[in-house]
């Protein structure tokens, strides 16, 4: 048991942190991971997912998650056929470079955008090339990735930290949503985001438009699945069902950004709930019987633009 780490969790966070432990570990290290749903169908399996620190805290930590994480991808992308990381270029409106923590200043052609660049109505934003991923396709990526270092994932729902701590001397919490009744921890809730996929009319470069209120961001992220459109950020909102009239408005408003996309078929509709927490949890405590628990969550929208920073700090807290 003491060669043996459990990761509660089957979605990027988790299977990031389980990649990292058994890569740096020690060679009889056991990394296994318990997911209680495969990793298509984990919150993860639905973002996005562009780079970029968006809805997280506290800001003093993120800025180095993100740098790490960021580094990452950028290897990841020479690659992107088997990890499903691609840089793309694009357009992010109502934000300037100024107060960008230092992992901006990786992306050399992150820059100012010129007024014919942006969307009609946005009076400023960004320009440049970010990793954009391929979420199925990563997950399946970090999975394999695990295995290659001799760890392991199985389907097994948990009911407390006690019963991994039965077969492992850490176990490291990456429960997401999950973590509101498994620790339990109230402060974490849901923003529930819902997509559209549509077949690609042609476009190759990702646009993210910033408005107010829940369904105020519009958002196209061009996959190699198809052309993801969004979205909404709605607090403490849990019904993982698509809704028909917040799709016709993603539509609606995406088009507005984009007209190629007015009559492009649809071909999917996805929810998916952020595990949000006003800070991100990351600490060790000890579990009755000695056991080792690292926290590792409340990630929100951002899960994958620190998933390798925060593994890293969920690594050094293990031991």
């Amino acid at each position: 048991m003491s060669d043996t780490v459990i990761v509660i969790g089957g979605g990027v966070v988790g299977l990031t942190t389980a990649v990292v432990l058994a890569e740096r570990g020690r060679r009889e290290l056991r990394v296994r991971v318990w997911s209680r749903d495969p990793a298509e169908g984990t919150t993860s399996a639905v973002a996005g997912a562009l780079f970029w620190p968006y809805r997280i805290e506290p800001a003093e930590l993120v800025d180095a998650w993100s740098l790490r994480s960021l580094r990452e991808y950028v290897a990841l992308a020479r690659d992107p056929e088997v990890t499903g990381v691609r840089m793309v270029a694009g357009v992010l409106t109502g934000t300037v470079l100024a107060g960008l923590g230092s992992w901006s200043r990786e992306l050399p052609e992150l820059r100012e955008a010129r007024a014919e660049e942006l969307p009609a109505g946005a009076g400023q934003g960004l320009r440049g090339r970010l990793p954009l991923v391929d979420m199925p396709a990563h997950l399946r990526y970090l999975e394999r990735r695990l295995r290659a270092a001799g760890g392991s994932v199985e389907r097994r729902t948990v009911a407390g930290f006690e019963e991994a701590a039965a077969e492992a001397s850490v176990v490291v919490n990456c429960s997401g949503l999950g973590a509101r009744e498994l620790v339990p921890d109230a402060s974490v809730h849901p923003v529930r985001g819902q997509l559209v996929i549509v077949e690609n009319p042609g476009i190759e470069e990702w646009l993210v438009a910033s408005g107010e209120g829940a369904a105020g961001t519009s958002y196209l992220f061009p996959q190699p699945f198809g052309l993801i459109l969004g979205g909404t950020a709605e607090e403490h909102a849990w019904d993982p069902r698509p809704d028909p009239a917040t799709a016709a408005d993603i539509v609606e408003r995406c088009a507005a950004l984009r007209p190629a996309v007015r009559g492009a078929r649809v071909i999917g509709h996805r929810v998916g709930l952020r595990p949000a927490r006003p800070r991100v949890r990351i600490e060790a405590v000890q579990l009755p019987g000695g056991a080792r628990l690292v926290h590792n969550y409340g990630h929100g929208g951002a899960g994958v633009t620190v998933a390798w920073g925060c593994a890293e700090e969920a690594a050094r807290l293990a031991g």
